[in-house]
């Protein structure tokens, strides 16, 4: 059982098998040998041992179920799907960029009425009301969430979603503007919005407790560890307490685009010795070399650290925006791999196997 949030929002302006009928070859290992009474009536009515035979089974090996590293007990997906969504309402639409940032992201609240039983994590699908150009209904949108399970009312009855408009202009100079992302950020405080999922399990948070956990976000693909974060230290739950470290890497364009900034510092001074905060601003900051700061360039700064806890079986990496982002972090990584007689290439895929590398990019 979790307790309410201890901070308010805080937002700037089964098949069967049959064996086959002909004679196959097994392996003596896989051979087991059991003596079998076998129990006869005699002519008088009474019971005598005869014999004692080898019978020959076969038994398939044990399937060793995989046990995850990440909170997937009891985790539900695609409870809602699009031909019968959940219909909630708009408690809340703020925009929490800065006027001269480019470009608009908004914060969004929706009703569930605990209805949408998701995770730390997920995604939900919103299908934006109207049809298309073929007279056919919008296809549905993914969208990380941006709240904890408990909802940011800290009642389980919400869900959030970090929602940056999409305009740009085309080959023929026209204005475009995205479907989904354009009727979210309208959306007014009671209106309905069709919504599918939850869904995914990549992004899950770890089991462990003590788990060092790097997130890496470029714009809105901060919106889970927005979730992670709350879970760890705005909450107080009975069967979770976070006493690990949480590492959070946000790249944006300008410091007007920071997201959720001042419920990050919140948290930094909260848990000091349990969270650290690095912004990486491309058109603003530089580092000693006069280079942009792009979040792998941030990252380049605390390098051989990272390559450290990324050697350690209770790290953790989560990766969530744009998908540029991951070449520069991986020719990070190549080079220290490299150093230590490592390939990063293979080390990643064993990483990705044992759940410590995750990657939501778009």
């Amino acid at each position: 059982m979790a307790t309410a949030v201890s901070a308010a929002v805080s937002l700037p302006s089964s098949k069967s098998t049959s064996f086959p009928t002909r004679t196959s070859i097994i392996s003596t290992d896989k051979i087991n040998f059991n003596k079998v009474p076998l129990y006869y009536r005699n002519v008088s009515g009474g019971n005598r041992l005869v014999s004692i035979r080898a019978q020959v089974t076969t038994e398939a090996p044990a399937k060793v179920e995989k046990i995850s590293k990440k909170q997937d007990e009891g985790v539900i997906v695609n409870k809602f799907r699009p031909k019968e969504p959940y219909v909630g309402r708009c408690l809340l639409n703020t925009k929490i960029t800065g006027d001269d940032a480019p470009g608009e992201t908004w914060h969004m609240v929706f009703s569930t009425e605990g209805e949408v039983p998701y995770r730390e994590g997920q995604s939900i699908g919103v299908i934006a009301d109207g049809v298309d150009a073929n007279g056919k209904p919008h296809k549905l949108r993914l969208y990380s969430i941006a709240s904890s399970a408990l909802g940011d009312f800290g009642d389980s009855k919400t869900v959030s979603l970090c929602v940056k408009r999409l305009v740009y202009t085309n080959d023929k100079g026209e204005e475009v503007k995205g479907v989904c992302s354009n009727f979210l950020c309208d959306l007014k405080p009671g209106a309905e919005v069709k919504i599918t999922g939850p869904v995914g399990k990549e992004m899950l948070m770890p089991k462990d407790p003590n788990a060092t956990v790097i997130m890496l976000a470029t714009g809105t693909g901060i919106a889970p560890f927005r979730s992670f974060l709350w879970k760890m230290f705005f909450e107080k739950h009975e069967d979770y307490k976070f006493n690990g470290t949480a590492w959070l890497f946000l790249g944006v364009p300008t410091s007007s685009s920071l997201l959720y900034k001042e419920e990050f510092e919140k948290m930094k001074e909260k848990a000091p010795e349990n969270f650290r905060l690095d912004f990486a601003v491309s058109r603003e900051q530089t580092n000693e070399k006069g280079e942009k700061m792009y979040i792998q360039t941030r990252m380049a700064q605390y390098a051989e650290e990272l390559w450290t806890l990324l050697q350690k079986d209770n790290t953790f990496i989560y990766m969530c925006g744009l998908k540029g982002m991951e070449q520069g972090i991986d020719e990070i990584m190549s080079a220290l791999a490299e150093r230590d007689g490592i390939v990063w290439a293979d080390y990643k895929k064993q990483l990705k196997k044992a759940e410590q590398w995750n990657v939501e990019v778009y």
